[in-house]
């Protein structure tokens, strides 16, 4: 592929990329909308505090490359330069990146980054080790993450972060995004085989890719998935490097890729997993266990404290009863015998109370809304001590729901 106009720069956009990011913001806007107006504001406040942390988790990413890491300028490294300069300017970029090389401590691959409006290309030092003997495959690396920055898809994560982590549109989107930023990698490359070969690194290690039968690799990717091979591509971020390559060789070739066709079935069942981005089923299923956890401890807490929450409002509502009663009592040297006497109506019921019944011995009966407490009763029973009329507990509520001054004589 040659860049020569817009039409070439067009052809650099995987086909499926645009529609599912326009989809993605279509569902993004109606999350964020819903979770505006379901918070009654506060996501606000959330995700300003959700970006302070990532800006200072992201300053020390940069903190790092600026402290440790090589520089890529004319000076220092000045082929890596030359090369990141002359990739930038193949797909039309007026703004070449900060470039650093790092140690990779054995992984293969590179990264950019965007911090503070600034943008930064990462290459690991096995990718340039490794490439050596074939140096036109080190701008298939820098292709694809100038691919990235070209395309503002670090800008449009944020903006899309609610549609990235439903079933299938989410993972669609990321692929398709690999999908572009490879087309972008072969773009830079003089020879259509470095990207190949640059792509075969990935899956074969920096010594045996040399190794590796470019047709053969390819043809691999026509094999009929099957179902497990479907699913976890479909929540996944990532098209499988087969895939990825068949499309290269397509490409260079000016031809359709031949692809295996995902399982069926294996559409349904992804709509029902849990995902999230950049780490999949695994990740997901880890999140869900971890809030079926903090769930399995916390909505009992939750219905603890409604329930305590009851029984203080029954207190509240019963209190001119109480104070009616006591001065009956103490008035009379008796207790009363029915509400009429205390000169209250009788108590209608609230949302939290069904109802406050007089019973004998001047005891109110109080009986619950509350689904848990519903079938439970408190007994309020008054007994004098030291010339003061106070107040028991009693029935058969639980003790954890009991308010702090409900005592037993």
């Amino acid at each position: 592929m040659r860049i020569q106009g817009d039409r070439e720069m067009n052809e650099l956009v995987y086909r499926n990329e645009t529609t599912l990011r326009t989809i993605a913001l279509v569902l993004s806007i109606i999350i964020w909308l819903l979770l505006l107006f379901g918070t009654v504001g506060f996501l606000l406040l959330y995700v300003v505090l959700i970006a302070l942390f990532a800006l200072v988790a992201h300053s020390a990413l940069i903190a790092h490359l600026r402290g440790n890491a090589i520089r890529i300028t004319p000076r220092q490294m000045p082929d890596l330069c030359q090369r990141i300069y002359r990739c930038a300017r193949k797909l039309g970029m007026e703004q070449v990146p900060e470039a650093y090389l790092v140690n990779g401590n054995g992984v293969l691959n590179a990264f950019a980054t965007r911090f503070l409006g600034r943008n930064f290309v990462v290459l690991l030092s096995d990718v340039v080790d490794s490439m050596e003997d074939r140096p036109g495959a080190l701008d298939f690396y820098i292709g694809h993450e100038l691919g990235h920055l070209r395309r503002h898809h670090l800008t449009w994560s944020k903006i899309l972060a609610p549609a990235m982590f439903l079933p299938l549109i989410g993972a669609a989107y990321s692929r398709a995004r690999e999908y572009t930023c490879d087309r972008h990698g072969l773009a830079v490359c003089d020879n259509p085989e470095d990207a190949q070969y640059g792509l075969v690194a990935l899956a074969a290690g920096k010594r045996r890719w040399k190794a590796v039968d470019l047709e053969e690799y390819s043809k691999s990717a026509a094999n009929t998935p099957g179902f497990w091979m479907s699913l976890h591509e479909l929540v996944g971020d990532y098209p499988w490097l087969s895939k990825r390559h068949a499309w290269l060789r397509a490409m260079a070739e000016q031809r359709a890729p031949k692809l295996g066709q995902r399982n069926p079935f294996a559409y349904a069942i992804s709509l029902l997993l849990p995902r999230i981005p950049g780490l999949g089923i695994g990740g997901g299923i880890i999140v869900v266990a971890y809030i079926a956890i903090l769930a399995a401890i916390a909505i009992p807490a939750y219905q603890n404290y409604l329930e305590r929450v009851a029984v203080t409002t029954a207190m509240s509502d019963s209190a001119p009863y109480r104070e009616a009663i006591a001065q009956y009592g103490t008035s009379r040297q008796q207790w009363p015998t029915s509400v009429d006497q205390l000169g209250l109506p009788k108590f209608s019921g609230d949302r939290t109370v069904a109802g406050i019944e007089l019973e004998q011995n001047g005891e109110l009966s109080i009986t619950f809304v509350n689904a848990a407490l519903r079938g439970h009763t408190l007994l309020l029973t008054p007994y004098v001590s030291n010339n003061t009329i106070h107040w028991s507990c009693g029935g058969d509520m639980p003790a954890t729901v009991l308010p702090q001054e409900c005592r037993t004589p």
